[in-house]
C-alpha cells in the first residue's frame, strides 16, 4: 500500500513548484522529471508535444491503463512593450487579471535572460487616480512594472525583451503547521507529486501491476490538449489525476479525493466512477463526488480527439483555483490511496 510521507511530499512539489512552466514552455520541467524517473530506472519516452510518458509493465499488456497529470500551469505573455516601459501582458489559460494583481513575476527572454517585475493596475496609485478601485481589471488597465531603470520601449527592448516573452507568476509557497499548502499551481502540480512518488514506491517495491499503465505528465492541459494523443490503442481506462475545485454548491473539500461525475464536457464515464467509488468505500478512503460546471481535465480531451476509453476524474480538492490556491494532505494522502487501490484492481 502507498504510504505518502507528508516531508518527502512537501519537498518533491516545492521542487515542482520552484521550476516555472506555463503552458508553450515546458522543457524545464519535463527535464526535471525524466531525470527523477530514470534515476529510478522507469522507461520513459517523450511526445512531440513535449510531455513525457512513463511505462510500467503489468502482468496483461493486451489491455492497458493511462493515468495523467499536467506539470504545464497558468501564465502570460508580453502583449505589447508601452511607451511608458511597462508591459501589457496576454493571458495562458483560464483565470482573472484580478487574481494576479500584485503578484511579482518573472519575464523569460528569448535569448534565455530573466527579468523581474510586478503585475499590477496602471492607476494602482490612490492618491492620483480617484476611482482605483473602481477601475476593471483587463488587459488594457493591467501592466508588468519591470524591476529594471526604464522609462519606455526602446530602454525595454534594450533589455532583449521582446513580444512573446513568457511571463509566470510566483508561486509563493507555504506549508502550516496544521497541514495545509497554499501556493500557486498546485493545479495540477499537487497531482503531479503524488504520481512521482507513487511511481518511486511501486518501483522500489518491485510492485506487479495487472496490467501495463503509462503514467504521461501532460504539458498543454490548460490550453485544452495536453492528454488527447499517445494514447496505445491496448488503453481501456484513463484516469486523469487534477484537482477538485470549491465553491459554494460543490462538495468538494480540501480534505478528501474528489472524483468528477461531470464537468463542462459531460458526465465521466459511469462504470469507472462508480468503481472509483467502491474502492474508496472498500479502502475506507474519505471521498467527495461532485460535478465541476467550467472546467475539462486531460480524459476530456482524449474523448473528444475520439479514442475509445472509459475516462475518470479525480483529485486532491484545491479550494480558489487558478488564484492562490490551497489544500491540505490529508486531500494529498486520501488521493494517492485511491489511485494505489485502481492500479492494483480489475477492470
Amino acid at each position: 500500500m502507498i504510504n505518502l510521507n507528508q516531508q518527502e511530499y512537501i519537498t518533491i512539489l516545492e521542487k515542482l513548484l520552484s521550476i516555472n512552466s506555463p503552458s508553450g514552455n515546458t522543457g524545464k520541467i519535463i527535464d526535471f522529471i525524466e531525470g527523477f524517473l530514470h534515476d529510478l530506472q522507469i522507461d520513459t519516452k517523450r511526445n512531440n508535444k513535449g510531455g513525457i510518458i512513463a511505462i510500467f509493465k503489468g502482468e496483461s499488456n493486451t489491455k492497458q491503463r493511462m493515468i495523467t497529470a499536467h506539470v504545464d500551469t497558468l501564465g502570460a505573455m508580453v502583449k505589447e512593450i508601452k511607451n511608458n516601459g511597462r508591459l501589457r501582458l496576454d493571458l495562458i489559460g483560464g483565470f482573472t487579471y484580478n487574481s494576479i494583481e500584485g503578484e511579482n513575476c518573472l519575464i523569460e527572454t528569448t535569448n534565455g535572460k530573466t527579468y523581474t517585475g510586478t503585475i499590477l493596475l496602471h492607476q494602482a496609485s490612490v492618491h492620483v487616480y480617484k476611482d482605483a478601485s473602481k477601475t476593471e481589471r483587463n488587459q488594457a488597465n493591467m501592466e508588468v512594472r519591470i524591476d529594471e531603470k526604464v522609462t519606455n520601449a526602446e530602454e525595454v527592448r534594450n533589455l532583449g525583451i521582446s513580444v512573446g516573452d513568457f511571463v509566470s507568476f510566483y508561486p509563493r509557497v507555504k506549508v502550516t503547521p496544521s497541514g495545509f499548502i497554499k501556493s500557486r499551481h498546485l493545479d495540477d502540480k499537487a497531482s503531479v507529486a503524488i504520481l512521482l512518488l507513487l511511481l518511486k514506491q511501486l518501483k522500489q517495491d518491485k510492485a506487479t501491476l495487472p496490467y501495463t499503465t503509462n503514467f504521461l505528465i501532460s504539458n498543454n492541459e490548460e490550453i485544452g490538449y495536453g492528454g488527447n494523443s499517445n494514447i496505445p490503442s491496448e488503453t481501456i481506462e484513463y484516469l486523469a489525476v487534477d484537482m477538485g475545485p470549491m465553491g459554494d454548491g460543490q462538495s468538494t473539500d480540501e480534505y478528501t479525493v474528489s472524483i468528477c461525475v461531470k464537468d463542462a464536457s459531460g458526465p465521466y464515464h459511469y462504470e469507472l466512477r462508480k468503481k472509483l467509488v467502491q474502492l474508496a468505500a472498500e479502502h475506507d478512503i474519505p471521498y467527495q463526488l461532485d460535478i465541476y460546471p467550467y472546467y475539462g481535465s486531460d480524459a476530456s480531451a482524449a474523448i473528444r480527439a475520439g479514442h475509445d476509453i472509459r475516462h475518470g476524474l479525480i483529485g486532491p480538492g484545491i479550494d480558489s483555483s487558478h488564484a492562490y490556491e490551497r489544500t491540505h494532505f490529508s486531500s494529498v494522502k486520501s488521493t494517492g490511496l485511491l489511485i494505489y487501490y485502481y492500479l492494483m484492481s480489475s477492470m
